[in-house]
């Protein structure tokens, strides 16, 4: 069963998509979404095999919003220009549906998504992520981050250019994040180990900023130590 996410600003082939895929074996509609940066927390919060993704949408477009993904899916490009054909092989999506989408060129385009399933090599990691800051998608490189400090149901990414706040747990974020190259060290913190500059039985320090270390979280940082 592959699930699916529909990220679509046309009401009318919001629907028609919504109909095929209600209809096809193997597939389950996970959400509907009118714009890129909606779809983008729900992305990160459900388990997402397949994308639907229209390019030309307000806000950001599909590219760049497949482009900001750290893990992306298989995706299927929907829209009416055609001219975005070869930039969207160039993105290695599975296929590329021209609307109005008929049922018989679903059904082809489907028999492609199972059919390579199986097959697609895993993406290359990314050395940035995006975040969702007041409505804007934001990139932020990793190499940048310091820390990240947990405020309730936000973050807030210490970066050596600034702070950022977003709507996001950690979970997610630790999910999005490489483990050689940062580490959990508290509930509420996670730090970029080669930002570390004191390493202390109960605190860290970075950049003059002093990080408290959770109790059950000081073996797996003692061994870090032992090892820089």
């Amino acid at each position: 069963m592959l699930k699916c996410l529909i990220v679509e600003d046309e009401p009318l082939a919001q629907k028609v998509l919504e109909r095929y895929i209600m209809q096809t074996p193997d597939l389950q509609l996970a959400g509907i979404y009118n714009n890129a940066v909606a779809a983008f927390g729900a992305f990160h919060t459900l388990s997402v095999d397949l994308l639907f993704l229209d390019i030309r949408m307000p806000v950001i477009n599909g590219v760049d919003f497949l482009r900001s993904l750290k893990q992306p899916p298989r995706v299927v490009f929907t829209t009416a220009y055609a001219e975005y054909a070869v930039q969207s092989y160039e993105l290695e999506a599975v296929d590329y549906l021209l609307k109005p989408i008929t049922l018989e060129r679903f059904q082809l385009c489907m028999e492609k998504v199972f059919r390579t399933a199986k097959t697609s090599p895993a993406p290359p990691p990314k050395n940035y992520l995006f975040i969702k800051v007041d409505g804007r998608l934001v990139k932020v490189l990793l190499e940048d981050i310091l820390f990240i400090e947990s405020m309730k149901d936000y973050l807030k990414i210490h970066t050596g250019k600034g702070a950022y706040i977003t709507h996001m747990t950690m979970k997610t974020v630790s999910s999005l994040l490489p483990e050689a190259s940062f580490i959990r060290i508290h509930r509420s913190y996670i730090v970029a180990l080669e930002k570390l500059h004191v390493v202390g039985a109960s605190t860290v320090e970075i950049c003059q900023h002093k990080i408290p270390v959770g109790e059950s979280y000081r073996k797996r940082l003692a061994a870090i130590k032992a090892g820089l």
